[in-house]
């Protein structure tokens, strides 16, 4: 399909912000022919009721592609027939990329980073040559503590260098915070946009000086 009607667009936050029920909509406000690429793998209890309430949400005409690896190849397959897509979310497909890797692979950090810009790149790729509308849901992993162990601590880095690649090719990115979705990068376009031309404060005051 053509690439001249592809968007892409980001849905961060953090655990229970409503991310996922706002890209939801977002998604069937957008399209007609809804794709949704899911990149869990169940392996207990807890990420099998997860998925139960993702798969309770989502409407029956939704193709579903199950695609924790490689999921290039699901967004260019859902491209076939769909006009929308939904993807979530790539905090769990990195997350799968680095629980396959052995400890010998996790200890060269700069190859573990790496892997997952180029396994961001093909996604990024795929969605601009699909001619849908994609919306990537992710996690704000590193707004909490510092993690105390080695892997976690390389998982919340990778995590935050992905977001900000799909960010910075996304047309939109909302931060959902509360259930309340806000387009961050609309607001940052509207901040920059005076900065960059010489704006802001014009009294040669500094701040708090004659201020309440």
């Amino acid at each position: 399909m053509s690439h001249n009607h592809s968007h892409i667009i980001l849905v961060t936050g953090g655990a229970r912000s409503g991310k996922s029920s706002f890209a939801e909509k977002y998604v069937a406000a957008h399209g007609r022919r809804i794709a949704y690429v899911a990149t869990a793998e169940i392996f207990d209890d807890e990420m099998r009721y997860r998925v139960a309430l993702h798969r309770k949400r989502r409407p029956a005409a939704w193709t579903t592609y199950e695609a924790p690896f490689a999921a290039e190849g699901a967004i260019r397959a859902a491209s076939e027939a769909h006009d929308a897509l939904l993807f979530d979310c790539l905090t769990v497909y990195l997350s799968n990329l680095v629980c396959k890797l052995s400890e010998d692979e996790l200890a060269d950090e700069a190859r573990v980073y790496e892997l997952a810009h180029s396994a961001a790149d093909r996604l990024i790729a795929a969605a601009k040559e699909s001619g849908m509308t994609c919306i990537f849901v992710t996690n704000e992993v590193g707004a909490g503590i510092v993690p105390e162990n080695k892997l976690a601590r390389l998982y919340r880095d990778i995590a935050g260098l992905v977001n900000q690649q799909v960010a910075a090719a996304a047309e939109a990115v909302y931060l959902t915070v509360s259930g309340i979705p806000v387009d961050i990068k609309k607001l940052a376009s509207q901040i920059s946009a005076p900065l960059s031309e010489g704006g802001g404060p014009r009294s040669g005051r500094g701040c708090g000086e004659g201020t309440s």
